[in-house]
């Protein structure tokens, strides 16, 4: 019996490494060229690809920004629903089933943020 190959998980830092060492010049005297747009359009190149997989199901990690992955949300039925603050009665419609995105962060990211000091 042969074996599936495994399919091989996306790495952000691996694609972005792979591309600096495509795009990086090195000329006679030893010094190292890397043009500021060829930079950028890696690292645009390397996001769409990682969105790309996450809409395809894929959970995929950019280290120290979060990670994103594909959400399935559920269709809703139309009805009637309440207004809170109005107590006045509103018609909800209906909603298809979708698939969004969903950010997660890392906890040393939500700190940062929760910390007063950086306000």
């Amino acid at each position: 019996m042969a074996k599936k190959a495994a399919k091989k998980k996306y790495s952000f830092i691996n694609e972005l490494y792979e591309g600096v060492l495509n795009i990086t010049e090195v000329s006679k005297n030893g010094a190292i060229k890397l043009k500021r747009t060829d930079l950028k359009d890696l690292v645009e190149s390397a996001f769409t690809k990682g969105a790309k997989l996450a809409a395809g199901g894929e959970r995929v990690r950019f280290p120290v920004i979060g990670a994103i992955v594909r959400r399935d949300v559920k269709a809703r039925k139309a009805g009637k629903g309440t207004n809170p603050f109005t107590g006045e009665a509103v018609d909800v419609k209906a909603r298809a089933a979708s698939k969004k995105p969903r950010w997660s962060f890392p906890k040393t990211l939500k700190e940062t943020f929760s910390d007063k000091k950086n306000w």
